[in-house]
């Protein structure tokens, strides 16, 4: 940093005096031609005054007359004499001061001879800078001689050097200045934090520094160094926790997958071949924030799951661009590389336009397929024009994977959820050399219910196409095997859960989905539950000795309205608890412009509002709403927060909301309750378990669950938290990999030759 100092220091001082003395030069001229200009005026005026006179004296042939007025005004400010002279150049008059120095004509007298105007130079008279300005005298229209003005230059000279003399002074002021400034501002905005960033990047390297919040401290000045020492810090800290709870778990004889494990299993697995990743969500997003490009995250445990096994092969994820600035962060190929910080796979971005959008998503997926699967007594609409582009979409998704997958070797297709039910047939037809799996998030009806889709037999040929299909839990898989054996002319083998249809072989298995344990607080250390109880009641400003949460999209199979009945008749049968209970429900709008969604969003916030109105107290009441996005950090504070967490879905493919109340009570306090229609609840038994349609059956679980004894609490917990920490997010998508990876596929050697020749090619 002294040799930084020193270079700068020296570095300035040559720049200042250089710029000093080059704008010193331009003044010290400008300011030159300025006085001769104005020796020059002075000259040409005085000689218009004198010149008559003269002119005059000459025609009298006055001589003597003629040397009393040459004298006479030869006493003028920097002005060394007056001389006349005759046509031949011999002198008539002269002022007696000048005599001595000029005693023959000078040469420019010829000059304003020749061209009958006046004429002046700058020259020397002995040692002494002078100008001498020539004016032709006339006689009618004759010319007579020559009127010589005298002054005396030295003057001009002067006051250069008294330029150059102030400047360089001031130079000197402004180099102290600018040195002075200059390390102030070295030690303060760069020595400084570095040495600071410095001591923290020591701390990070020596594991004496918090991980909790990865933050460079005063780094403003060198922001894309910052990034990336950010990124580095959040990278070494990642890995020392990693290794850490490898060490822990290998000293406590236990296997835990985390994101590390999960990279290097499939990355065993996968081999030479590649992993397509096809999604209706895209892992991240663009969006225009003024005249800047905003990158988000959108809230997903899929990204979480799967983002470690991309990274790790290099894979490549199709989505849907759905930012409005998405189509500006790509390249021709519609695709970018990411994470934004350390890219390390692609994502290639496919467009829809909004009447596909309409059709396919919100209409044919969400109006028809959703309320389908989840039985939540919402009648399912299914339009024609709906699937139409339904089918459109499918298409076109296979197109783009298709493109991705060319030349590519042993590809492995990992198509998430109900949005792409005719894909992985699709991806066979062209490609029977690809691996191909489906995840169905949500639940699968029985063979009655299914029956009612009008393109019932297109969607499961469609997903049979498929060398596994997976879903939550068996018994949806039992579903899905009854509804192909009804629907399609298929084989099913029960005890090894598969289908035969067309000579190919599908595995059907179940492959629950879970949270990542440790992101969702499992191995960290927080504050005291009462102390975030107690921020959060103030922040909302209502006082409670008790607090229930839960956490939802507003969507009607997560059966909230039953939840607020539950909650009011819980207060009607056990009153000693008004005044002292409350409940927060966070709840996300979602797809409000379908008209289901949107008249729920208000039937939600009437209710709310009928049971606040009927036991609202001063400063409590039992239900607070807050129906908007709430980041994941946000979210985490109410689970540890609450004594209870009540999920009451009405049908659920599993419910992750479950799992992540489970994973943030490391302090192993709080109670779950959780409807037996959920898939987390065939993991999760020590939960409080209830049919969200008996109101009082809730009620008298929220009542257990407040009177139950700590003893009990933290036993439940602990179970529940043992089978969540096993059986993670990494688990999932390691065993759903690896299950695919593990199939043996028949495909004719004719087309495996051939992809191999593509590639080569």
């Amino acid at each position: 940093m002294r040799l930084l100092s020193a270079r700068l220091i020296v570095s300035l001082i040559i720049g200042v005096t250089l710029v000093s003395l080059s704008s010193s030069y331009y003044e010290v001229l400008v300011q030159k031609q300025s006085l001769r200009r104005d020796l020059q005026r002075r000259a040409e005026v005085l000689g218009e005054s004198l010149a008559r006179n003269v002119e005059r004296e000459l025609d009298r042939d006055s001589i003597q007359a003629l040397q009393r007025t040459v004298q006479r005004f030869g006493n003028r400010e920097h002005l060394l004499g007056l001389a006349v002279y005759d046509r031949q150049g011999r002198l008539i008059a002269i002022t007696k001061d000048l005599a001595p120095l000029m005693p023959t004509a000078p040469p420019v007298m010829s000059q304003a001879l020749n061209g009958n105007h006046g004429a002046d130079v700058f020259q020397r008279l002995g040692t002494a800078p002078v100008n001498i300005y020539a004016l032709p005298l006339h006689r009618q229209e004759d010319v007579r001689g020559v009127l010589a003005i005298v002054h005396d230059a030295g003057y001009i000279k002067d006051q250069s050097l008294r330029i150059w003399r102030e400047t360089f002074l001031s130079a000197l002021a402004h180099v102290f200045l600018i040195v002075l400034i200059t390390l102030l501002i070295v030690r303060w905005s760069i020595a400084g934090p570095i040495a600071r960033t410095a001591q923290w990047m020591r701390a990070l390297r020596t594991g004496r520094a918090s991980s909790t919040r990865i933050k460079v401290p005063d780094m403003e000045l060198f922001r894309p160094l910052a990034r990336e020492v950010a990124t580095f810090a959040e990278t070494l800290t990642t890995a020392r926790s990693a290794a850490e709870t490898e060490a822990r778990l290998r000293e406590e004889g236990q296997s835990q997958w985390t994101a590390d494990r999960l990279a290097i299993h499939i990355r065993s697995r996968l081999g030479d071949g590649r992993l397509f990743v096809v999604s209706n969500r895209e892992p991240y997003m663009h969006t225009r924030r003024g005249k800047f490009l905003e990158v988000s995250v959108p809230p997903s445990g899929l990204v979480t799951a799967l983002e470690p096994v991309l990274c790790a092969c290099d894979g490549t994820w199709i989505a849907h661009g759905s930012g409005d600035a998405d189509m500006e962060a790509i390249d021709h190929h519609n695709r970018l590389r990411v994470p934004p910080e350390d890219p390390q796979y692609t994502l290639r971005r496919v467009w829809l336009t909004k009447e596909e959008e309409e059709g396919y998503y919100y209409g044919f997926a969400n109006e028809g397929l959703w309320p389908l699967c989840h039985i939540a007594h919402t009648r399912p609409i299914f339009r024609a024009n709906d699937w139409q582009h339904y089918q459109a979409v499918n298409n076109k998704f296979a197109d783009a994977l298709l493109e991705e997958m060319e030349g590519t070797i042993n590809p492995v297709v990992l198509v998430q959820d109900y949005h792409f039910a005719l894909l992985p047939r699709l991806i066979k037809q062209r490609r029977r050399d690809a691996r191909v799996a489906i995840f169905w998030h949500i639940p699968w009806p029985n063979q009655e219910a299914f029956g009612i889709c009008p393109w019932q037999r297109e969607l499961v040929d469609g997903l049979l196409g498929a060398d596994l299909i997976g879903f939550h839990i068996q018994s949806h898989c039992n579903n899905f095997l009854q509804t192909a054996d009804r629907i399609v002319e298929s084989r099913i083998d029960r005890e090894r859960f598969s289908v035969q249809r067309h000579g190919h072989l599908t595995m059907v298995r179940p492959f629950p989905i879970s949270v990542d344990f440790a992101d969702a607080g499992g191995e960290t250390a927080q504050e005291p539950p009462y102390v975030e109880r107690s921020a959060l009641l103030k922040a909302l400003g209502i006082e409670a000795a008790f607090l229930g949460v839960g956490v939802d999209r507003l969507d009607y199979t997560k059966g909230i309205l039953e939840r607020f009945l539950a909650i009011e008749r819980f207060l009607e049968k056990y009153p000693r608890y008004q005044g002292q209970f409350t409940f927060i429900q966070i709840g996300a709008p979602s797809r409000s412009h379908i008209k289901r969604y949107h008249d729920l969003q208000a039937e939600v916030e009437a209710e709310a509002d009928r049971i606040n109105w009927r036991f609202r107290l001063d400063r409590w009441k039992p239900i607070v709403l807050l129906n908007w996005q709430h980041s994941h950090k946000e979210i985490q504070a109410y689970y540890r927060a609450a004594d209870l967490c009540l999920v009451t879905a009405l049908h659920d493919g599993m419910n992750l909301v479950a799992k992540e109340f489970v994973a943030a009570r490391s302090d192993e306090r709080g109670v779950l309750i959780l409807s037996c229609f959920t898939g987390a609840a065939r993991e999760l038994t020590d939960a409080l378990q209830v049919n969200p349609y008996d109101i009082d059956q809730t009620a008298e679980a929220i009542h257990a669950a407040l009177e139950m004894e700590p003893e009990e609490k933290q036993l439940r917990l602990q179970r529940m938290r043992k089978i969540v920490r096993e059986r993670n997010v990494y688990h999932w998508a390691g065993t759903l990999i690896a299950d695919l990876c593990e199939l043996r596929l028949d495909v004719p050697e004719k087309a495996r030759k051939a992809h191999r020749g593509a590639s080569v090619g």
